[in-house]
């Protein structure tokens, strides 16, 4: 009887993930061991402090401050790149490539701005580079859009992507918190950083949506040809009249492709979402996935989107499925050959222009309140063939001010800017107007 290989595993980083990583790996060896017909050897993991203390028994001698170290031990093959950031993580990573290693990496930042020279990498060395936790924690999306549905074209992808944005949105929308309010109790709970800037601008849903949108079409998405906005400017009349009219407030990712007119779209904003779609019903931290395919149709994962759990489950998911590949009980996911066929179709798309980005618009205008000033808004809207759909306006005594909310019937990017334009020039404009789309599968 052939004895079992042994598969060494080294961990870069030993935070919350890296932590629950290793917890898990350990608990489940045996069954892990069993199914997979190897040894695994959890060999060592990097930190920054040896002292600290950690929530994970590990031994002393089972740490190492040199990350490179783990990288280097010719007993590693796979390395677990937990460390975020993306200068140190991509020296190490593509160290380790070169090596002909796995990396296995849960860094969205990471791959959304060095992913071309990443995988040129496991090109010309034969190493694997896997990051199902890089987007959407737990929710097993990219091996959705990678393998089970591999028989697919997306013509859409649109997805709740960022728990802390969603959480926010929730308490305002279902209990009347402020956005202030919500992002404190964010905090408190550990689910926002002190800096909330890469959740609640829309960053960090901007990172997994690049890294979606070059899964599905082999392109990465820039930056600057990227809509990304956050929800910092929400407010209860938002709220209000998503409550009227049957939507809800979610901060979506929204990757359309044309496949007639050979173009791609990425956007990432707070949108309106009709509350019979199922992403409506996302609520709290989680996150939801949509994508509309050519053969399968609609389909939507949702489930726990982050937390140190649900992203050591995907980190995990990754390790068995290197070790298989190393094993030869499956073939490489992302192959050289598959890897170079994607570049070259994401070199054949082009991004949108404004006039071919279409949806309908919602509108918040702090007006002067005097006789004459909302004409004078509805006629901007008539001279770009702007066509309105529903108002509301609220008063506020003594105060000089109302506020008006409206939404518009599709019409692109373009001709909405153009009305903006002129909205901010006049004087009885009070504050800078408030803008969110309206998601709708079809626009």
């Amino acid at each position: 009887m052939t004895a079992p290989r042994t598969i060494g595993i080294g961990i870069l980083g030993f935070g919350t993930v890296g932590q629950g990583v290793w917890k898990h790996l350990h608990e489940k060896q045996a069954d892990l061991e069993s199914r997979l017909g190897v040894r695994l050897d959890l060999r060592k993991a990097s930190v920054r402090d040896l002292k600290k203390k950690r929530a994970v028994r590990i031994a002393a001698a089972k740490l190492t401050k040199n990350p490179q170290e783990i990288v280097d031990d010719p007993k590693v093959h796979v390395v677990c790149e937990l460390i975020g950031g993306t200068a140190k993580a991509r020296e190490l990573t593509l160290r380790a490539l070169r090596l002909g290693k796995v990396v296995v990496s849960a860094n969205k930042a990471l791959l959304c701005e060095h992913g071309p020279e990443i995988f040129r990498a496991v090109r010309q060395h034969g190493g694997q580079f896997l990051f199902e936790a890089s987007v959407a924690g737990g929710i097993p999306i990219i091996k959705a859009i990678r393998e089970g549905l591999v028989a697919n074209r997306f013509e859409l992808i649109v997805g709740i992507l960022n728990g802390t944005c969603n959480h926010i949105l929730t308490r305002m929308g279902e209990d009347g918190l402020s956005f202030a309010d919500a992002l404190k109790e964010a905090q408190l709970l550990g689910y926002a950083e002190a800096d909330p800037t890469l959740d609640v601008d829309g960053i960090d849903a901007f990172h997994k949506a690049s890294i979606l949108a070059w899964l599905a079409h082999g392109k990465w998405a820039p930056a600057s040809r990227t809509l990304v906005e956050g929800i910092r400017k929400i407010g209860p009349a938002d709220i209000d009249f998503a409550r009227r009219f049957g939507l809800a407030l979610k901060h979506l990712a929204v990757i359309r492709r044309d496949f007639k007119a050979g173009w791609m779209t990425v956007g990432v904003y707070p949108s309106l979402v009709p509350s019979r779609d199922i992403l409506a019903r996302v609520s709290g931290v989680n996150n939801g996935i949509t994508l509309r395919g050519d053969v399968v149709g609609a389909t939507t994962l949702t489930g726990r989107g982050a937390g140190g759990d649900a992203t050591a489950s995907a980190v995990i998911g990754d390790i068995v499925d290197a070790i298989a590949a190393l094993t030869g009980a499956i073939p490489q996911a992302l192959s050289p050959e598959a890897l170079a066929a994607r570049e070259r179709n994401g070199r054949a798309i082009r991004m949108a222009s404004i006039d071919e980005i279409v949806s309908p618009f919602y509108l918040r205008l702090s007006l002067l309140d005097k006789a004459g000033v909302s004409e004078g808004v509805y006629r901007i809207f008539s001279k770009h063939k702007v066509s309105i759909a529903r108002v509301i306006q609220y008063e506020h005594p003594n105060q000089g001010r109302g506020t008006v909310t409206l939404s518009t019937y599709p019409v692109s990017e373009r001709r909405m800017s153009a009305v903006l334009t002129e909205l901010r020039r006049l004087k009885t404009v009070l504050e800078e107007p408030v803008v969110l789309r309206i998601f709708s599968p079809e626009s």
